[in-house]
């Protein structure tokens, strides 16, 4: 026979309230145990022994103590050193600008002007009379016997350098040469893309031969005369 319980007496309906109770009670206890403070006892010194007697009068000892000067720098006698003049002074010779009644007037007329010639320098295109090239005295037209005579020198004394070979340089070198009143070879300028180049072109042109030189107004002038070497390699 199953034993029948007292509904009213069943513990376990209030099982939930009891141990909400019990938690509160324990989460009191642990903040009261984190909280508590313990007060160190306080402690009563008698300075009684340490009381110093007024009567007693002593004056903090004075110490005068004396500073000791720096010393004074040593001053040294100056030294004089005795120079040779050894430089010699250029004297100026002071001309008198008083007339002289008795110095003799030289008249203008007695020197003789030396007229300096004026350098006289053409271009190839505006000179009346061009430089003759060696072979081209009999050639009714000189100017173009003169280009084909320089072409044909170019082709002649033509060297391709092997450092421009080796370093594949290649171009255009523009060269402008002066042909002198004398016929002779003057100055070359060259402007090209490589120095190698350049010095080459040079060389050509300094093999060159002398001219007749070129006339203006039938006095032998300068010309310049401007032509392009060309390094291609095949």
């Amino acid at each position: 026979m199953t034993p029948k319980k007292n509904p009213q007496k069943d513990l376990n309906k209030k099982s939930g309230t009891f141990f909400v109770i019990g938690l509160l009670l324990v989460l009191a206890m642990v903040y009261t145990a984190l909280e508590w403070r313990t007060l160190d006892p306080i402690n009563t010194i008698d300075v009684a022994l340490n009381k110093v007697d007024d009567s007693i009068d002593e004056d903090a000892p004075i110490f005068e103590l004396e500073a000791t000067p720096p010393p004074k720098p040593q001053v040294l006698p100056v030294e004089i050193e005795i120079v040779e003049d050894e430089i010699l002074i250029d004297e100026t010779e002071v001309i008198t600008s008083e007339v002289d009644y008795e110095t003799e007037i030289v008249d203008p007329d007695d020197f003789e002007v030396i007229e300096e010639p004026v350098e006289v320098k053409v271009n190839w295109i505006s000179i009346e009379e061009v430089p003759i090239f060696p072979g081209c005295e009999n050639a009714e037209d000189k100017r173009t016997c003169f280009n084909e005579m320089m072409q044909k020198h170019i082709r002649k004394n033509f060297r391709y350098p092997e450092l421009a070979q080796e370093m594949n340089i290649q171009g255009r070198v523009n060269t402008q040469f002066m042909i002198n009143n004398d016929g002779s070879i003057g100055t070359i300028q060259k402007r090209g893309p490589h120095d190698v180049l350049e010095k080459e072109a040079v060389r050509i042109l300094s093999k060159l031969p002398k001219m007749t030189p070129g006339k203006q107004r039938g006095t032998p002038v300068k010309v310049s005369f401007a032509i392009p070497i060309t390094f291609k390699l095949q």
